[in-house]
């Protein structure tokens, strides 16, 4: 049986619906926790796609593709 994981420590992937809310409200919004969830989603990006021994274009190429997509966003925001 694995192990019981409290719920501030799951993923958001792993949270169910109905404990959503209380789950958000376990999060840190201050400045520091969210500069704190960007920069590990910067590390983790950076350690799967761009810091590996055998590299590719994945990771340059979804960096390019959220930049394309961004660009156009700005561009045309009429729409």
């Amino acid at each position: 049986l694995p192990a019981a994981v409290l719920l501030k420590d799951m993923k958001l992937m792993d949270v169910k619906l109905g404990q959503l809310g209380t789950w958000l409200a376990m999060r840190d919004f201050t400045p520091g926790g969210i500069l704190g969830a960007i920069r590990r989603g910067h590390e983790r990006y950076y350690n799967k796609y761009i810091n590996v021994r055998k590299g590719g274009l994945g990771g340059i190429s979804m960096l390019l593709a959220g930049y394309v997509i961004l660009s156009y966003m700005w561009s045309y925001s009429h729409i």
